[in-house]
């Protein structure tokens, strides 16, 4: 912290800030034995907002309006001072003068007024000599004491780590980083729209599952009192969506919040929003042409366009994506050609070649070599929206097996900037075969981890008896979205309050 020119040590900087809420206190104190406590107004008659009376001059014009918000600027000269408040909107000028609010009031501004205070104002709009749209005030109130102070105007808040532990002072401090949050909510409302215009239905499936599933993300457990029974946070939205589609709902969609006891990056928190949807009689490349087009709509609609830039990238969201099956992009990146190989022990050899590691003996088979290999060769150069379809089976439970290939799947992920951005199949829905493929993925994470408690899903194994329509399933992580069409570089940005490591006490 700076101050006067004089850099002051952590020491002094927390005396220094120590001493101002000191001081505050006070102020808080003797406001209170004047009988004018700042906490137990309960309401405040606003008629405006900032943003109107700066769109709209000429009609507020000499108007009298009430207004409230955050005190965020003081120039204090005399008889008359300047200040800047803060309301949801923006910032607003006032022009505060004691002949106008009254000797005491205006002595009491001076005095006991901070910077952070919210206050309510009455006066009338209008414009100084340097052509800045103003309120006159007529009349000023203390409305809520700030007791703590703001960050230094100088500097701002850049310590991220106190932006995400604080996101409230953030968010007070830091206007850009509201409109994260402001174009988050339109990204949200546009996908819906956009949904609901194609026919899907919002549904809310239950975050808390009595069995642990066999997918590789690891849950959270947590512990049900009453039925006295373990019970797991939900990892994906998928399996109860999909019993919809079986119950005679042909278009379901869900914004759910996701939970996954994993490591946190720039694009990972353990919890996270995802979109999943599903919708009969279609395929995969259906959820192809439908991603595409949503995705190019919601960024037209929020950013003003269909091309936007992220970190210095030109991103183009509109027009036909490009398209690759894994083999493909495999033999494009990595030279390595799958169909030239005639056994697992031949993929081997080759990923043993290109310095991939994969599992010794008979545990890795051609279509694990080629996931490995796609991860290793292919996934940092698909920087433009590309969609890479057709994977092997073994990293594929959920999708339907290709007719004319059965060792791989009607799947496909779309990648952007580097980052897988989402996730779609044609549904399995042979019970017979996802009760194989669930049991295998089981007896695999078990050997993984030992003293896991993962389960096949009988229930929707059951479900699938009664039969689930051809349909077509597709997921993605609104973050990404979030963080790609706000040009935010960590997940932290565009989550309101990231998980974070308590601080030690």
């Amino acid at each position: 912290m700076e101050e006067n020119n004089v850099i002051l040590t952590a020491e002094e900087e927390a005396a220094n800030l120590a001493e101002q809420a000191r001081i505050r206190r006070e102020k808080l104190s003797k406001l209170q034995e004047e009988g004018k406590n700042p906490f137990v107004k309960v309401k405040y008659e606003v008629s405006v907002r900032s943003d109107e009376i700066k769109a709209d001059f000429e009609k507020y014009d000499g108007k009298e309006v009430s207004i409230a918000g955050r005190l965020m600027s003081r120039r204090i000269m005399g008889k008359a001072s300047f200040s800047h408040i803060q309301d949801d909107k923006g910032l607003l000028q006032i022009y505060v003068r004691r002949d106008d609010v009254g000797e005491e009031d205006y002595a009491s501004f001076k005095k006991d007024y901070d910077l952070g205070d919210i206050i309510g104002i009455k006066g009338y709009v209008f414009k100084t000599q340097t052509g800045e749209i103003s309120v006159h005030c007529s009349h000023i109130e203390m409305l809520t004491k700030c007791l703590l102070p703001l960050p230094e105007k100088q500097h701002g808040l850049k310590d991220t780590d106190i932006r995400y532990r604080q996101r409230e002072l953030d968010l007070i401090v830091n206007p850009e980083v509201k409109n994260t949050f402001v174009k988050r909510s339109q990204i949200l409302t546009e996908i819906r729209r956009y949904l609901d215009k194609e026919g899907f239905l919002e549904v809310d499936t239950p975050v808390l599952n009595t069995i642990e599933i066999g997918a590789s993300a690891r849950p959270f457990k947590t512990k049900h009192n009453a039925l006295d029974i373990d019970m797991y946070l939900r990892i994906e939205t998928e399996l109860y969506l999909k019993r919809l589609i079986v119950g005679g709902f042909e278009r379901v969609y869900e914004v759910g919040r996701i939970f996954r006891n994993e490591g946190m990056d720039a694009f990972h928190n353990p919890e996270f929003t995802t979109i999943e949807m599903y919708a009969a009689y279609l395929d995969y490349f259906d959820m192809m042409r439908l991603i595409e087009k949503m995705y190019a709509a919601v960024a037209k609609k929020v950013c003003g366009s269909s091309i936007v830039t992220y970190q210095g990238t030109e991103i183009n969201l509109g027009g036909k994506w490009a398209r690759m099956t894994m083999k493909q992009a495999v033999k494009k990146y990595a030279g390595a050609d799958y169909d030239k190989w005639k056994s697992d022990e031949d993929a081997r050899a080759c990923a043993k070649k290109l310095g991939v590691t994969v599992e010794e003996g008979e545990t890795a088979t051609k279509g694990h070599v080629l996931i490995a290999l796609f991860d290793a060769f292919v996934e940092d150069k698909l920087i433009q929206p590309t969609f890479i379809y057709d994977y092997p089976v073994e990293n594929s439970p959920l999708a339907k097996r290709k007719e004319d290939d059965p060792a791989f799947t009607q799947r496909f992920e779309y990648f952007i900037c580097a980052h897988e951005f989402g996730n779609a199949f044609s549904e399995l829905n042979d019970p017979i075969d996802q009760k194989q493929r669930f049991v295998k993925q089981v007896e695999a994470k078990r050997a993984q981890e030992p003293n896991c408690n993962a389960q096949v899903d009988e229930e929707f194994v059951t479900a699938l008896e009664y039969g689930l329509p051809p349909t077509g399933g597709l997921g993605f992580g609104v973050d990404r979205l979030v963080m790609l069409l706000t040009d935010s570089a960590t997940i932290r940005d565009v989550l309101l309050f990231p998980t974070m490591k308590p601080k030690r006490v």
